[in-house]
């Protein structure tokens, strides 16, 4: 949802009751705020009843309030400051159980991640991945942290991947200079969405690669010029990106890999668990016995 939706209840204002109205201009002028409310939360705000917010969703359009705030979230994704985020959530969690709620969040947002993911993309990508001569993996600021998971596991099973380590536009761009037809590359961005993630997914869709977007919505600006985009919800509001739901989707992205490239990679950690123990990279625990990964 987009700035559509103010309009909507701009354009509606005429036709709403009293009530409704008040609700209407409390949501055009406070929408950051209206995002995060319960519809009771709401109602005691502006001064009418909860089902009067509630047929006030009715009336704009959706399903119930759920969706209504929901589309509000979206409005306002890639628009709250630090500072507004910290306000967010000090009225949504301060002095309560925190970790409760914080959990209960990252739970909702893998319910919501399982219930809107494309099957077809996932596959697609899985696809792509085990087809490509180099993969290419960008997450820049909170992102990075997805983008080196997702790189240590990937460099164990591919031959050629690439993590973009970058701190201007100029290096990104020279570590993608060679990118082409036959490469994939990774872009991992979520709210507020990084502008150099963004032009390196386009200069790998310029010079034909297959562009892969791990992102929270279809209305995220690198959906729009990738072939296949994975979804994960990350929607707390809160300073701290919650990147719970994303960090599963790339687990499953990862295992679907692996078990494709299944006897690969068992040859491949064969040789690394000899590495490993002639090099005592790894303590060894008295009473445990080593497990042959190419019986799994």
């Amino acid at each position: 949802m987009n700035k559509d939706l103010i309009n909507l209840i701009s354009g509606m204002m005429a036709s709403f009751s009293k009530g409704q109205k008040i609700i209407a201009d409390y949501i055009i002028n406070h929408y950051d705020k209206a995002a995060f409310m319960t519809a009771s939360k709401l109602g005691n705000t502006v001064g009418v009843s909860e089902s009067t917010v509630v047929r006030f969703a009715s009336e704009v359009g959706y399903e119930g309030y759920p969706q209504l705030q929901r589309a509000l979230q979206e409005l306002i994704r890639n628009r709250l400051t630090a500072v507004q985020r910290m306000e967010v959530t000090n009225d949504q969690i301060g002095g309560g159980d925190v970790l409760a709620k914080v959990l209960s969040s990252d739970i909702e947002n893998i319910r919501r991640t399982l219930e809107e993911s494309s099957s077809d993309d996932f596959n697609d990508t899985v696809d792509a991945l085990c087809a490509a001569r180099t993969i290419y993996i960008l997450g820049i600021r909170s992102s990075s942290a997805l983008s080196r998971f997702l790189y240590f596991y990937f460099n164990h099973i591919f031959d050629d991947v690439r993590l973009i380590n970058t701190n201007s536009s100029s290096e990104m761009f020279e570590q993608i200079l060679r990118i082409g037809k036959e490469d994939v590359f990774i872009g991992i961005t979520f709210p507020r969405y990084s502008q150099r993630t963004f032009n390196g997914a386009k200069f790998a869709a310029d010079n034909g690669a297959k562009v892969i977007a791990i992102t929270d919505s279809s209305q995220s600006p690198i959906a729009e010029i990738s072939d296949n985009v994975l979804l994960a919800r990350s929607d707390m509001a809160s300073f701290v990106d919650s990147l719970v739901a994303p960090l599963s989707l790339i687990n499953a992205l990862i295992v679907a890999v692996g078990l494709r490239k299944k006897n690969e990679i068992s040859a491949t950690f064969s040789r690394l668990e000899q590495i490993w123990d002639e090099y005592n990279v790894y303590e060894k625990i008295e009473g445990t016995h080593d497990i042959d990964v190419t019986k799994i």
